[in-house]
This record gives structure tokens, sequence and C-alpha cells, in this order.
């Protein structure tokens, strides 16, 4: 599972508003059960707008997707599917909004 893989949401009754988790969790800490995700949903969803550093917009198999800072979680790994889709090329923006969600900065 490497860092800011794409997966699909396995959970049915999230997954209609939340087709895709973010794993935001440091390889280095491969050897837990768990990973950290954050959400994603689709970026015309009704009822989320974008705040550029804190729910950036990420492309996933081509299309646009919020990243839902505040709704980060930790899940069973067994609960993850197959990866979708890496965004590491998004890392800068990913951990920016990181880093102003801890630290409003």
């Amino acid at each position: 599972m490497a860092q800011f893989s794409v997966y699909a949401n396995q959970n049915t009754a999230t997954s209609d508003q939340f087709p895709y988790l973010l794993n935001i969790q440091n390889d280095l800490l491969s050897a837990l059960q768990t990973c950290v995700v954050v959400p994603l949903t689709a970026a015309n969803h009704a009822g989320y707008r974008a705040m550029n550093r804190l729910t950036p917009l990420l492309t996933v198999q081509g299309s646009q997707y919020l990243m839902l800072t505040p709704q980060l979680a930790g899940i069973a790994k067994r609960e993850l599917g197959e990866e979708i889709e890496n965004l590491a090329e998004a890392r800068l923006e990913i951990i920016a909004a990181m880093d102003f969600l801890l630290s409003g900065v």
C-alpha cells in the first residue's frame, strides 16, 4: 500500500457520496494493520465547495474530486481493494492540505 494510493470505497453506505479513498499514511508504517485515508467526492457534488488549501482538487481516472481533508479516518487495510491510481504527483497539494488542517498554515 503506497502512500497517495487511491482505492474504490467498498462501503455501500457511503460509496455514492465518497467513491474513492486516498491513503495518506507514510510507507514507513506499512507494518500497521490500519491506514489513514481521506475520502474523495466528485468536485461538482452538491453540498461541498472547494477550499483551495484544505480541500484541493485531485484528478482520479480523468475526473476531478475534492479531497475532504477534515473527514480523514483510520481504516483496516483489509477493507481496501485494489489500488486504482497513485496520486504521488499531487504530493505537494495533499501534504499542504494536511499541514493546513493540523497547523493552520
